[in-house]
This record gives C-alpha cells, structure tokens and sequence, in this order.
C-alpha cells in the first residue's frame, strides 16, 4: 500500500490561494490546528471555508485569509461565540453563508456522493432561507408533494481533518466518544489530509479497538501527517483534553488589538514552526503554576 506520510508544510504546499478548504472536528474539539497554523504561515488567502466553526475560523478570520465562510456556527464551546469570528462579522470582512446544522450535514452527504444536492426539511420555516437568497426549495415527485430546501452539495477542493490514530495509508481512527463528520469531509474534497496524534501499523489500529472507530479510509485520503498535540488548544480525547487554560487567554487576547499582537508574537510569530509553538505552550504553562 503506499506510504502518504508527510509533513504539515508539504500539505500547505498543495494548497492555493481562492481553493475551498474544508476543515473537520467540531468547535473547539478535534480540530487539525497544526495544519491551520501552517497554513497561516503560508501565503495561501482568499479562501472559501466550510468548518463547523471554531478556532479554525477564528485565526483564519484574524489572519484575513477567508473571503467566504459555510458554517452552522463559530464557538470554542465553552466560550460561546469565537471572538475573533465575532469581530469578523461585526466588520463585514467576508461573506457568509449560514445554515442550518442538519442542512451542512446534508450538504458533506451530497458532496460525498457526488450529488448536486439532497433535499432537507430543515431550514424550512426559519429564517435560514431569507439570509441565503440562493438557497433553492424542491417539490417530492411523489403523491405526498412534499417541499424540502435543496440544499447544494458542499464540495471543497482539500480537506484537512484530525484524528487519533492513522496508519501510513491514511486509515484514520478516532477513540472518542464522536466521530463529528470527519469522513464525510474527506469523501466530499478532491485531496484529503489528515493529521494525528500517532501514525501507527495498520494492524494495531484494531488491536484494542472496534473495526467501527476506523472513520477514515484510505481511499479517501491523499496525506497523512503525525502531529502530537496538533489539535491544541482544542481537545483531542482521549488522548489529550482541552487547554481550557490556554483556550481563555487566547480568547482575552482576541478581545484586545495589543494584546493579540502580543499573542500572536509568542506563539505563532512569523517565520515560527509547530515545534516552536509547542514549545512557547509548554513554557506558558510552566509560568502559570
């Protein structure tokens, strides 16, 4: 089987400017942040991004790489509303498209299965159809005439997602209680790339676990890179929580100019590397104790 190892800066090599990146996890849990972090370090912007939004969203926002954001919200979960979404949004810096959780659900679906569109109840009655005047409704060619939104396929160029375990082939596993939509990102991209926390042999992907945590295949996967700790700050259970401790100073630095240059300076400076933030990590939390 081929060997698709690599690093998080040759995934960010095979990204362009104006592409639609999809990235996976769920706000403030089991996002690929190592490979969005290289990403920021990049020159790639003007990007489309379809994320069941969190600090993804976020440090994209701030860095002024989206010109189009797809999502069901921007939380960090225990912070309600992600900051530097917020203030995105206050300031008219990209266009949005927001729907409905089910209706994104949908969208990945019709994507993966290579469809235009599924049709979806939810969205009808809300105001999810005046704020998309795009979105279009069908009518059941069957006896009940049912109408349901047509909600148009989320197809995306690249996917990044993070997961616990994958195999150099990209089979990819997750050990935690949920396996969010991770899979349906990959099928529904052109490239998929995955991160995680330990690439292992294929075998021991099921010696301790159910065939049924194997989310990932392989066939769907062009990269995978091992990144210990690459979904900090958000969680990565059960192998790692999340920094809530980190997660609060990332969001009252967000609040402040000065204060995120300051932040930003120490942990993702220019020309900076994941190990070195990493390590400014380690170092902060030396300094809180």
């Amino acid at each position: 089987m081929t060997d698709k190892t690599m690093t998080a800066d040759d995934v960010v090599s095979r990204l362009s400017s104006g592409m639609t990146i999809g990235i996976g996890g769920w706000g403030s849990r089991r996002k690929p942040m190592a490979l969005v972090r290289a990403l920021l370090r990049s020159e790639v912007t003007d990007l489309t991004v379809i994320s069941y939004g969190g600090p993804d969203v976020g440090l994209l926002a701030a860095a002024g790489r989206i010109r189009k954001l797809v999502a069901a919200f921007v939380t960090l979960d225990s912070v309600p509303l992600e900051p530097h979404f917020r203030a995105a949004r206050q300031r008219g810096a990209f266009e949005l498209m927001e729907i409905d959780e089910a209706m994104f659900m949908w969208g990945l679906h019709a994507a993966a299965n290579r469809l235009p569109f599924l049709p979806v109840r939810a969205g009808l009655g809300s105001g999810v159809m005046r704020v998309n005047p795009g979105l279009r409704t069908v009518t059941s060619p069957y006896e009940d005439g049912e109408e349901f939104v047509a909600m148009p396929a989320l197809r995306m160029d690249a996917a990044l997602v993070h997961l616990n375990r994958a195999d150099r082939s990209g089979n990819g596993q997750y050990l935690g209680p949920d396996p969010y939509f991770d899979d349906l990102f990959c099928e529904a991209a052109d490239a998929a790339y995955v991160s995680c926390e330990r690439i292992v042999e294929t075998a021991e992907l099921t010696g301790n676990a159910a065939p049924q945590t194997l989310l990932v295949r392989r066939h769907s996967v062009t990269g995978v890179v091992e990144t210990p700790n690459g979904a900090h700050f958000t969680s990565c259970v059960p192998d790692r929580p999340r920094d809530e401790a980190f997660q609060k100073a990332y969001a009252t630095a967000a609040a402040d100019p000065a204060a995120w240059a300051a932040f930003s300076e120490r942990f993702l400076p220019a020309g900076g590397d994941e190990k070195g933030y990493q390590s400014a990590v380690r170092t902060w939390h030396e300094e809180q104790k």
